[in-house]
């Protein structure tokens, strides 16, 4: 009885090791899926600015996301729209500007439902190919309806440091 005793709690660790292994290898993959999401914001952003593309700009933004720059902030999807469809540079028909970000000034953290992503906007101007406006985009985002969307941006010139 005993030895049988022993077989059934050797199965039963064996069984709880395997699906705690599972459960952490799960959590990494939703990890990783997460953090790839909150990635393609930043594609997607600046795919928008190079194409003009307001509507896909604001698919990027929960709906009462705030945009703070320049000392000044923007509340909702409304006065969003506004500004990059009559005051954001990279939008004006005038500029041809293609939007870049160098992949190393990239970074994302996800924690549950919540992140932050950084990352810098190089606006090139197409025809001469002279870099024309730098900009830093710090951000926190969150899933929401699953979907990873910004929910606070802070954009300021960024500073060159040692």
């Amino acid at each position: 009885m005993y030895r049988v005793a022993l077989i059934i709690v050797a199965i039963a660790a064996s069984v709880a090791a395997c699906s705690s292994g599972t459960n952490a290898a799960q959590a990494d993959l939703q990890k990783q899926a997460d953090l790839y999401a909150i990635d393609q914001i930043e594609v997607n952003w600046h795919k928008a600015a190079s194409s003009k593309d307001v509507d896909l700009m604001m698919s990027l933004w929960a709906d009462n996301a705030t945009f703070s720059f320049n000392g000044r902030t923007l509340a909702g999807k409304d006065q969003l729209r506004a500004f990059f469809a009559n005051e954001a540079a990279p939008f004006k028909a005038e500029n041809h500007w293609e939007s870049d970000t160098p992949a190393y000034k990239i970074r994302a953290t996800v924690d549950g439902d919540k992140g932050t992503l950084y990352f810098e906007c190089h606006y090139i101007d197409v025809d001469t190919g002279k870099v024309e406006v730098v900009v830093a985009a710090n951000q926190k985002v969150a899933r929401e309806n699953d979907k990873w969307v910004i929910t606070e941006a802070d954009a300021t010139t960024p500073q060159l440091a040692p």
